[in-house]
C-alpha cells in the first residue's frame, strides 16, 4: 500500500491507497513545532482506527510547502513505515513539462494537483485550490503547467478585518442568508463570501480567455464545497486532488 502525504501551511493531507484505490484518508493540523515522533503516534492511531496494520506499507510519497515539516515526515516514512520516502520536486518525473520562468518556484502542491487534474479529465484546465492561500493553476491542453495566480485565502481575509480594525468581529466562514446584512457580522460575511465570488470568478474568466478553446475548471481545498456549487464555471469538486495527484506521480517513478 502506498501511503501519501501532503504537507500543507494549514493541513497536512494524509491517504492510504491500495492500488489505484483511494482506502482511507485523514486531516492533521500543521504544527512546526511537534515532532516526529508525536506525528508518528497520531498516525498510527488512524491507522489503528481505520483497521489497517501500518507494516503493510510499502512505499511513501510526499510533497511539501512547509520546508520545516519535510525532515519530520521523512523520519516517521523510516521509522513507522521502514521505507525510504520519495519527495515531490527536482529530480522526480512528473510527466508534466513545467512552463514557468522559474520551476521551483512552483508550490509541489499546486503542481500535484494540475497532474491529476490533467490525467482526470484531459484538455485545458484550471485548478482552483481553496487553501490557506486560493491558487488558480493553468494547464494547456498539450498537458504543460502554464502557471496561474495566487490571492489571499478567504479564512486569511476574514482574519485579517479582525485583527486589522477596532471593532470588527472574528467572523464564521460560510454563504449568508442575504448580500444585504443586517448585523455587523451578517454584512461581514457577506463581504468575504460574495466578495470571494467575485474574485474567483473573474480570475477563472481571465484564465479562460488567455488559454482559448474549451476549459474545465476543477475544485479543490478546504473552502472549496462552499463555492464551487454557485460558481457557474466550476465544472467539478474533488477534494482528493492533491492526493490522486501523489498517487499518479509515484506510479511515474516506480517503474
Amino acid at each position: 500500500m502506498l501511503l501519501a502525504i501532503d504537507i500543507g501551511n494549514t493541513n497536512i493531507a494524509v491517504g492510504v491507497f491500495k492500488g489505484k484505490k483511494l482506502v482511507e484518508h485523514w486531516e492533521l493540523k500543521s504544527e512546526s513545532e511537534k515532532t516526529s515522533d508525536e506525528y508518528a503516534v497520531t498516525l498510527t492511531g488512524f491507522f489503528s482506527l481505520a483497521g489497517f496494520d501500518v507494516r503493510k506499507i510499502d512505499a511513501v510519497i510526499i510533497s511539501s510547502v512547509v520546508p520545516p515539516l519535510t525532515p519530520d515526515f521523512q523520519r516517521l516514512s523510516h521509522d513507522l513505515c521502514h521505507v525510504k520516502p520519495l519527495i515531490v520536486g527536482p529530480g522526480l518525473k512528473t510527466g508534466m513539462p513545467i512552463l514557468y520562468e522559474n520551476p521551483a518556484e512552483v508550490g509541489a502542491d499546486r503542481i500535484v494537483s494540475s497532474i491529476a487534474a490533467y490525467a482526470k479529465f484531459g484538455g485545458a484546465c484550471i485548478v482552483v485550490d481553496f487553501g490557506t492561500a486560493t491558487t488558480f493553476d493553468a494547464v494547456s491542453s498539450k498537458g504543460e503547467y502554464l502557471g496561474g495566480a495566487i490571492a489571499p485565502g478567504i479564512q486569511i481575509s476574514s482574519e485579517a478585518l479582525y485583527l486589522k480594525t477596532a471593532k470588527l468581529p472574528r467572523i464564521e466562514i460560510k454563504k449568508p442568508e442575504s448580500a444585504v446584512g443586517r448585523s455587523t457580522e451578517a454584512s461581514m460575511q457577506s463581504g468575504v463570501y460574495f466578495g470571494y465570488i467575485g474574485l474567483i470568478t473573474t480570475i477563472i474568466e481571465k484564465i479562460s480567455s488567455e488559454l482559448r478553446g474549451a476549459v474545465r475548471v476543477i475544485a479543490t481545498g478546504g473552502f472549496a464545497s462552499l463555492f464551487y456549487e454557485e460558481i457557474e464555471s466550476i465544472g467539478s469538486y474533488e477534494p482528493y486532488l492533491v492526493l490522486e495527484g501523489l498517487r499518479i506521480i509515484y506510479e511515474r517513478n516506480a517503474t
